[in-house]
């Protein structure tokens, strides 16, 4: 099923139902990310943003929000 099939199909959905698929594709949507974030975390990705972080924060460069 192409983009704009789907397009239409839920252009056509009364609204209890785009209520329901709302729902269910912000979940799907936010599921998907924490895949993500967890994959790259894994992976090492964030490694040099944590340790410039840290580095940071023991040399006294932050604040408190």
């Amino acid at each position: 099923m192409s983009v704009e099939e789907l397009e239409k199909a839920i252009e056509k959905l009364p609204a209890s139902e785009l209520a329901r698929f709302r729902a269910w594709f912000e979940q799907f949507s936010a599921d998907r990310w924490d895949r993500q974030m967890d994959a790259d975390a894994a992976n090492g990705k964030f490694d040099k943003l944590v340790g410039k972080s840290d580095a940071d924060f023991k040399a006294g460069r932050f604040r408190e929000i």
